[in-house]
């Protein structure tokens, strides 16, 4: 149940205005930025308001479900709060605030390789999935380290992010000379590998830095293969936009594709994931699940992207402005009001549940 102690905005998207009064402008710009001119970050939005999804009516629905089936297990939504760095910025609980309140809500909490809280912190709190998202590092020793922290902590998924060889290069944290905070952390690694990103410096983005130096910037489909080979658990890969990437991937074996663009944060001249889902969707052709990422901001567009083939989707910023905004009560808020945005939508769809969603017919433009 909801706290009374916070009182929800009208819209999932309006938390965004609640985080921006509350944080400071170096933090705010970290969450709510892209890479270079952030062409990436206004074409996710621009895509997702360009479906337009045909409603059928006549159908009967009253009170649809809003429960889907997500890597083979039930969920209360077809939604999992995506990965995200250093949530002790946002708030001093973070990431076991957030967790929690997905935990609340019956959907999966994504855990960040850095996280500002240790796995098994996180896992304890949640009181629901956590999946766990790895970073590949160069140190293979410490990849193969966190594995067997997130299998011990009983991690339900692991989800491998791929596009970020090198981090983005991000103008508002390099204008910002953004560092991290000494009491916000990489707690996952070992003491002293994040010292970097505490290394403030004008015109340099400590975290840019940090991440350069402990990311392994020459990934393989080998290393694929090395870690599908490494766990029994349901393995997702994150970053995928071309439909070829996406049939390698189900190729070696993985159960999900993530279709994503870092939320603009990479790649510049990345497409919409809007725009490119509906191909890797034909591609893959049921042989694994899709999610998308990157500019979902309600539970409209949570049925845009179930129209468009995808099983579910991740929730990344507005899950992050409603930690800012008032901790676990307002994410707990956030979630249930992206419940009823999703059930208010399926129901001026005519449809009983997200799986007929997926049966909608789109348009592209209005």
């Amino acid at each position: 149940m909801t706290s009374s102690r916070f009182v929800p905005p009208a819209s999932v998207a309006e938390f965004a205005a609640l985080a921006r009064a509350v944080l400071p402008t170096h933090v705010w710009d970290f969450v709510d930025g892209g890479s270079g001119a952030e062409t990436t970050l206004a074409a996710n939005r621009a895509a997702l308001d360009r479906v337009a999804v045909l409603p059928r009516m006549l159908t009967g629905v009253e009170n649809p479900r809003t429960d889907a089936r997500l890597l083979g297990r039930e969920q209360a939504m077809p939604v999992a709060v995506a990965p995200m760095a250093y949530q002790r910025l946002l708030h001093p609980d973070g990431e076991r605030a957030l967790a929690a309140a997905a935990g609340t809500a019956g959907v999966p909490y994504v855990l960040s390789t850095l996280s500002s809280s240790p796995i098994e912190e996180v896992t304890a709190a949640a009181g629901g999935p956590v999946w766990f998202q790895l970073y590949w590092l160069r140190d293979r020793g410490l990849v193969t380290d966190l594995l067997d922290r997130a299998h011990a902590a009983g991690c339900a998924a692991l989800m491998v992010t791929v596009d970020v060889p090198v981090l983005g290069r991000r103008l508002r944290d390099v204008r910002n000379g953004f560092a991290l905070p000494p009491q916000v952390t990489a707690a996952n690694l070992p003491r002293g590998r994040d010292d970097l990103a505490h290394a403030g410096t004008p015109g340099v983005s400590a975290i840019a830095r940090h991440t350069d130096a402990v990311f392994a910037p020459a990934l393989r489909w080998a290393d694929l293969s090395w870690l599908r080979a490494r766990t029994r658990l349901p393995l997702l890969v994150k970053g995928i936009l071309d439909p070829g990437d996406a049939v390698r991937a189900a190729d070696s074996g993985v159960d999900a594709v993530v279709v994503s663009n870092h939320g603009g944060r990479q790649f510049d001249a990345a497409p919409a994931t809007a725009t490119v889902l509906p191909e890797v969707v034909a591609a893959v052709d049921g042989r694994v699940e899709v999610l998308l990422d990157s500019g979902v901001r309600g539970g409209t567009d949570v049925l845009r992207a179930l129209a468009l083939g995808a099983a579910g989707v991740l929730l990344g910023r507005p899950a992050f402005w409603a930690l800012a905004a008032g901790g676990q009560p307002a994410a707990e808020a956030a979630l249930a009001l992206l419940g009823a945005e999703l059930r208010d939508a399926l129901t001026l769809c005519g449809c009983a549940d997200p799986a007929q969603a997926r049966q909608l017919r789109t348009l592209i433009g209005g």
